[in-house]
């Protein structure tokens, strides 16, 4: 059982989560109090928080670099922090090394797993320690897959007989997005306290009950509570069985009780919302990977100098005109609302250059390769780590269209970086990008995101106002500080309840 105790006198200068007598309360410095036996004692909360994936030893996306940057955060503030994701095959040869085995053992298994062992690898940095559980289905390469609704309801009824078998114990599990809200359904029978969040409520990992219901190892009573149209629903599990739900922006928070948000689920966030269980905490940034000034991938940048060079070298490397950059790095999905940027491009085009990095839907792409062979338009397809970099830096202005955000951090990365982010009014973009920063717009159109990009490139035409919204929005304050302490807080009130 991981318990570190901690006698008092307790010297913390950075502030410290600790359990005083049963209540849990934030100390910003020395603290000390008797338990009323003649002993001072003190204990860190004990978080687990689980996710499919975790920068940098997986990413697919901005899930992983929330579970790359909230985990250290919750660490600075006192809070004993372990991080639970699959043992992925790419781990083996991953950037930070191979997780070391800690442990090996049998669990029960269902379905068709093929046999093999249940293996435990630890890896530990920034104060955080991150285990690996791999089942015999996820020993191949690459990540996602087809059967990843099975693979994940198998592995999420491994999580909790493992950890028991392992010795460990935790205060509170936190589970993130779909892949692990069947770990909190069984954290609820085993009577364990939980927060769930949701980054993104369309992705849900529904399958047909019949076969998901043996594939999850949940007891037959569970299972209407799980229910959605004759699916188990992974996402509805952890809304329903967590003790608290939190969404990545508080926009977000409440554009999911509505219909048009909701993905049918509305109805259960609505009721989660009324008994006050349902909180929007934006997402922070991690600014020292995401810091202009030391960015490896750019030529330095700070508020005072470096911007015109890095527009210069990105017009040199797209061999574009003297008229603005605006770019895009996105998923080419219907959410990111990149067909209304193609949409627009007969009118952009005559005042912009456009510069497009990703993949996704082929006939996205393939419009996309049909608009490069315009002189102001460019498309790289797939993702490119150092090209991203190089556009956040080098751009006038970064497009996000978007029918719906969550939370977004490629509007956060834009404005640190000096580029000007130009969104529409949606989740976490109406939180984090203010009028006098960004350019906002209302409607889900073509025409609303044309007339956006006319007013920034008036904008732009007037140096003095560009670079007032630029100073401003480089100013601005994205770190995971106050997003961590407000997790904190949710977490203390779940363990008081």
């Amino acid at each position: 059982m991981w318990k570190h105790g901690i006698l008092y006198l307790v010297i913390l200068p950075s502030g410290h989560w600790s359990r005083w007598s049963g209540e849990w309360e934030y100390s910003s410095g020395a603290r000390a109090k008797s338990n009323g036996g003649g002993r001072w004692y003190g204990e860190a909360m004990q978080v687990l928080l689980i996710a499919s994936e975790v920068f940098p030893y997986s990413r697919t996306g901005g899930l992983a670099d929330v579970m790359a940057a909230l985990p250290v955060a919750l660490v600075r503030l006192g809070l004993d922090v372990t991080v639970l994701s699959p043992w992925w095959q790419s781990l083996q040869d991953g950037l930070q090394g191979a997780p070391r085995e800690v442990w090996r053992g049998s669990v029960a298994r269902s379905g068709r797993m093929v046999p093999g062992p249940v293996r435990v690898g630890q890896l530990d940095e920034a104060g955080v320690k991150y285990l690996f559980l791999s089942t015999p289905d996820f020993d191949r390469p690459g990540l996602y897959a087809p059967d990843d609704v099975q693979r994940f309801l198998e592995w999420g009824r491994q999580v909790l007989p493992t950890l028991g078998s392992m010795g460990l114990s935790f205060d509170l599990l936190h589970g993130h997005d779909w892949a692990a809200g069947i770990v909190l359904a069984h954290a609820r029978v085993a009577g364990l306290r939980s927060v769930y969040t949701v980054h993104n409520l369309q992705y849900q990992g529904r399958w047909n009950m019949a076969e998901a219901a043996i594939w999850s190892g949940l007891p037959a009573e569970t299972l209407p509570a799980v229910e959605f149209y004759g699916d188990l629903n992974p996402m509805k599990a952890g809304l329903v069985f967590s003790n608290h739900v939190t969404t990545v922006s508080p926009t977000y928070a409440h554009e999911i009780t509505t219909p048009e948000y909701g993905e049918g689920l509305q109805g259960v966030l609505q009721e989660r919302l009324a008994r006050g269980d349902l909180t929007g905490i934006l997402n922070g940034l991690d600014v020292e990977r995401w810091n202009p000034a030391s960015d490896p991938d750019i030529l330095p940048l700070t508020p005072q100098y470096g911007k015109a060079a890095n527009v210069a070298a990105l017009r040199a490397e797209f061999g574009l005109d003297a008229a603005p950059i605006l770019s895009a790095v996105t998923r080419l999905v219907s959410q990111k609302g990149i067909d209304l940027l193609v949409g627009a491009l007969p009118e952009v085009t005559q005042a912009w250059n456009v510069v497009v990095l990703g993949s996704g839907d082929p006939l996205l792409e393939a419009a996309l390769k049909g608009w490069a062979q315009h002189p102001r338009v460019r498309y790289v397809s797939g993702m490119n780590e150092g090209l991203a970099h190089r556009l956040y830096a080098g751009s006038d202005a970064f497009a996000m269209p978007s029918r719906f955000e969550p939370c977004g951090l490629s509007q956060m990365i834009s404005m640190r970086y000096g580029t000007l982010p130009v969104v529409r009014e949606t989740g976490g973009l109406v939180d984090s990008v203010p009028h006098e920063v960004g350019f906002r717009f209302a409607g889900a159109t073509s025409g609303d995101l044309s007339a956006a990009l006319k007013l920034a490139r008036a904008e732009w035409d007037d140096k003095p106002g560009w670079q007032a919204r630029v100073r401003a929005g480089m100013a601005l304050d994205f770190s995971w500080e106050a997003s961590a302490r407000q997790y904190a807080e949710v977490y203390r009130r779940v363990l008081e309840g």
